[in-house]
């Protein structure tokens, strides 16, 4: 590790400048350039212990949510900080955790001096590092200061399992620095053991975006002997999509009704025109309209789209025909609710991956794919009740994730 500490600061020095350039030229900001270099502007915390929490970006951060909740809740005298790898995960922390850390700040580089400068301020007690992340030298420094570190919701696609395996002489060095590696599923353990992680200290959790909980629904809609369709946290240019797959279908099923929830409110007026333009009645949910006298109600109130999937027949998850990155299906799925989606979906790939490996989630590519398959959920109805008992299915294997980790930090 002497001699990769040397080489990744050597690297470092010679590719950083070239990298700032590239950034600067391509218009993306530099942030957290003195924090990623172990400058942190750390609160005096005194003697206490400190939790830490690592989520390199997006989707991390949003997995981690319940988790640091959770945490704060068993251990309410502890410190808890977060620190992602991105400019747009520090964004994310900072907008979810302001009530749950007691501080947010960057990942240090992955090089001697960073990586100490950061520990002697920081001085965690216990890291946890989510997902995919593997820092060499940062494991080394947290094992010399007896600092236990683990991986969390551990993952490895195949691609870079394919890319590990060639140089799995240097993994195996690597993870004897970790204290523990907890895996989403029995295939990302054998990964990480396939490239030389200890197999007594690699065990599965499950998977901590799956600790979703169901919402409190009564909600009447007038839905009763009708299949309603939810497009959720639609996007500009998907609305189009949804309303013209629905006017389609609707020619060929009688019984389906649309409730269409744009993901921003301002929204409203634009989606309200375009579902004129399609010739498709519509209603309002503030105005407290039902299916029973509308094709479409269009969801223009906040904070209702979580309960409303208990109510639909299936779910088409927004922000994922354009390069948002999807939002989440699991809050659809948690009712045993099929889900469908477009292309775009790095912020919750493994979740996307992980259902449309059964009937639960479609991953379609093009608006002709997406009405296809509705066209599929809708016409055969043993397909849809397999989708329906995938879901529940896929709870059943990753539930549990959260009080694995809770339990896991009791021992440490």
């Amino acid at each position: 590790m002497f001699l990769y500490g040397i080489l990744s600061t050597i690297v470092f020095v010679i590719a950083i400048p070239f990298v700032f350039a590239v950034r600067k030229f391509m218009g993306k900001p530099n942030a957290g350039i003195k924090e990623k270099f172990g400058f942190v502007e750390m609160p005096d915390f005194g003697e206490e212990d400190i939790i830490m929490l690592h989520g390199v970006s997006v989707g991390e951060v949003i997995a981690l949510e319940n988790l640091a909740k959770k945490i704060k809740e068993t251990f309410p005298h502890k410190k808890l900080i977060v620190t992602t790898g991105t400019k747009t995960g520090q964004e994310i922390a900072h907008k979810k955790y302001s009530e749950i850390a007691d501080f947010i700040t960057y990942f240090p580089f992955d090089i001697p001096f960073a990586v100490n400068k950061f520990l002697d301020r920081v001085h965690p007690s216990v890291v946890l590092i989510a997902e995919t992340e593997i820092w060499p030298y940062f494991a080394y420094a947290c094992n010399k200061r007896s600092i236990p570190v683990s991986i969390i919701n551990g993952r490895i696609s195949d691609s870079t399992f394919n890319t590990y395996q060639k140089v799995k002489f240097f993994f195996k060095n690597v993870f004897k620095n970790f204290t523990a590696i907890y895996t989403q599923s029995e295939d990302d353990k054998k990964k990480y053991i396939d490239i030389g992680a200890d197999t007594n200290k690699v065990e599965v959790m499950g998977n901590l975006k799956f600790d979703v909980k169901r919402k409190e629904a009564d909600i009447n809609m007038g839905q009763e002997g009708y299949r309603v369709i939810i497009a959720g946290s639609t996007h500009s240019g998907e609305d189009e999509i949804v309303l013209k797959a629905f006017k389609q279908l609707k020619e060929k099923y009688s019984d389906i009704k649309l409730l269409l929830a744009p993901r921003h409110p301002k929204r409203v007026p634009d989606v309200e025109s375009l579902t004129k333009n399609f010739d498709l009645s519509y209603g309002l949910r503030s105005r407290d309209d039902k299916f029973t006298d509308y094709d479409v109600i269009i969801l223009d109130t906040l904070g209702e789209l979580g309960k409303m999937y208990s109510i639909c027949h299936f779910a088409f998850i927004g922000g994922s025909f354009n390069k948002t990155g999807g939002h989440n299906p699991l809050e659809a799925a948690v009712y045993d609710k099929p889900t469908v989606t477009g292309p775009s979906i790095h912020n919750f790939k493994d979740i996307y991956w992980t259902l449309d490996k059964t009937d639960a989630g479609k991953i379609v590519n093009t608006p002709e794919e997406f009405e296809k398959y509705l066209d599929k959920l809708l016409a055969d109805e043993s397909f849809y009740n397999k989708a329906c008992a995938d879901c529940k299915t896929v709870f059943e294997a990753q539930k549990g994730a959260l009080d694995f980790v809770i339990d896991k930090l009791k021992e440490y």
